[in-house]
C-alpha cells in the first residue's frame, strides 16, 4: 500500500499505482513430495467460488473464527463493522457483533477498522481484540473488547479497553493484523508510518514501533501499560532506547501475516514501494531491510548500501507480476490436499493468486493458480483451517478445483 500520490491510487485498501500490469506468467508443476507435508500438483484448473453466496459485505478485510467450537465465521468491515454467521455455505442470515464506525476513521484508502483477533482463552473470557485507526491525532488504536453475557453474537461495544495506541504521520502504511501466536501472545503488524520511500526512517529506527512486528502479552500489566513485554522479546529490557515490544523490524507495509499451524513459522507479504514485493518468514530480532532495501535490491541509499544484518525476502516478484502483495496462509486444509504445505498469497492489484513451496529453501518453487475476477484483500481460515478470500466484489471466496 503506498506512496507516492495517493489521489491517484485504486479505490483499495492497499493499491498503490495507477497503471497495472498484466503478468505472463509460466505455469509451474510441481513434481515431489516435502517433509512439510507438501504433495506433488498440477497448478491448472484452479478457480474461485463463492463460498456464502447469500452474504455480501462493504470492503470485507479480514476473516476470523473463534476457538469456542460454535464453528462461526466473523467477518470485518473496514468502515467499522464486525458481522457473524454459521460456517454453512446456504446461511442467509448476518448479525453485527460489533459496530464502532463511531471511533473508526476510514478516511484514507488504507484507514479503518483493519484487523481482529480471539484471545485464546476466548470460551472462557469473551475477549478480542482489534486494530483501527481513529483521529484527533491520528493513530493505530489496539483495543480489547468483550463479548455480551446475555448474547454470543453480540460485543458489548461499552466493554473497550485501549491496549497500545500510537501516533501516525501519514494516513497510509498502517499494517492491520494482529494475531495470536502459539506462545499466547498477541503479535501486531504496523507500517512503516506512510507517505513514499519511508521519509522518516522509521524502518531501521527501533526506537519508534513504526515499520515492525510487536509481540506483547496482553495476559499482564506492567509498567503503567495495559500489557507488559515478553521477557524473550528481543530488545527486552534495552538500555539504547528500543521499543521493548518490537518483535522484528525493517519492514515497509506488513498489511498481513500468519502462522502456519504445523511449523509455527509466521509468514509476512510486505507490501513494496516502486519495483518489488515481498514475502518473509520472520525471525525474532530480524531486520527485514527497508527502507535501505526493497526486497533484494537497494533502495535508499542507492549506492553502497549496507546490507549487514539484514534477512532477505524468501520470494519477491516485481511489476509485471503486481503491484502489492495480499499475505495469506500455509495451506493446511481438508479439500485441495494438493496444495497442503504451500503458501497461498495473492496481488491486490493484478488479482494474481499464487502457492509458493518452500519445502526446499535452497530452491522454492513459485507458481500461479488463477488470476481472480476481484480485487483480493485478505485470506481467512475457518475452523476446519479451510482457505477462505476477502473479495473488494463483497463477497467470500474459497479456492476450488
Amino acid at each position: 500500500m503506498s506512496t507516492q500520490n495517493p489521489t491517484t491510487l485504486l479505490s483499495t485498501v492497499r493499491c498503490r499505482l495507477s497503471t497495472v500490469f498484466l503478468p505472463m506468467v509460466t505455469l509451474l508443476t510441481f513434481c515431489s513430495t516435502s517433509d512439510n507435508g507438501s504433495t506433488a500438483f498440477d497448478p491448472v484448473g484452479y478457480r474461485t467460488e463463492e463460498a456464502f453466496p447469500d452474504l455480501s459485505f462493504r470492503r470485507p478485510v479480514d476473516l476470523q473464527h473463534p476457538p469456542d467450537n460454535t464453528n462461526r465465521i466473523f467477518v470485518v468491515e473496514q468502515a467499522g463493522v464486525i458481522s457473524v454467521f454459521n460456517n454453512d455455505a446456504s446461511t442467509r442470515e448476518k448479525v453485527v457483533f460489533l459496530d464502532i464506525r463511531g471511533k473508526v476513521d476510514d478516511r484514507g484508502n488504507e484507514e479503518g477498522l483493519l484487523g481482529l483477533a480471539f484471545h485464546p482463552n476466548y470460551k472462557s473470557n469473551g475477549y478480542f481484540y482489534v486494530n483501527y485507526t481513529a483521529s484527533n491525532p491520528d493513530r493505530t488504536v489496539i483495543s480489547r473488547f468483550k463479548v455480551s453475557a446475555s448474547n454470543v453474537n453480540q460485543a458489548d461495544p461499552g466493554s473497550e479497553k485501549v491496549i497500545l495506541s500510537f501516533d501516525q504521520p501519514y494516513s497510509n502504511h498502517n499494517g492491520g493484523q494482529v494475531s495470536f501466536g502459539p506462545d499466547g501472545y498477541l503479535y501486531i503488524a504496523v507500517g512503516d508510518g506512510g507517505s513514499g520511500g519511508d521519509p522518516h526512517g522509521n524502518g531501521q529506527n527501533r526506537k519508534t514501533l513504526l515499520g515492525s512486528i510487536l509481540r506483547i502479552d496482553v495476559d499482564r500489566e506492567e509498567k503503567g501499560m495495559a500489557y507488559a513485554i515478553p521477557s524473550d522479546n528481543p530488545f527486552a529490557g534495552n538500555t539504547n532506547g528500543y521499543r521493548e515490544e518490537i518483535y522484528a523490524y525493517g519492514l515497509r507495509n506488513p498489511w498481513r501475516f500468519s502462522f502456519d499451524t504445523e511449523t509455527d513459522r509466521i509468514w509476512t507479504g510486505d507490501v513494496g514501494q516502486n519495483s518489488y514485493e515481498e514475502i518473509h518468514i520472520i525471525e525474532k530480532g530480524g531486520n527485514y531491510g527497508w527502507n535501505v532495501l526493497e526486497g533484494n535490491h537497494c533502495f535508499e541509499p542507492r549506492n553502497n548500501c549496507d546490507r549487514s544484518g539484514t534477512i532477505p525476502p524468501i520470494h519477491e516478484y516485481g511489476r509485471n507480476d503486481g503491484i502489492s502483495i495480499t499475505g495469506g496462509f500455509v495451506y493446511r486444509g481438508p479439500t485441495l490436499k494438493e496444495l497442503t504445505g504451500k503458501y497461498i498469497y495473492a496481488d491486490f492489484g493484478t488479482r494474481n493468486i499464487w502457492a509458493l513451496d518452500y519445502s526446499n529453501p535452497q530452491k522454492p518453487v513459485n507458481a500461479r493458480l488463477l488470476q481472480a475476477d476481484f480485487a483480493i484483500s485478505s485470506f481467512g481460515v475457518d475452523p476446519n483451517r479451510e482457505l477462505y478470500l476477502c473479495g473488494f466484489d463483497g463477497k467470500i471466496h474459497r479456492l476450488a478445483k
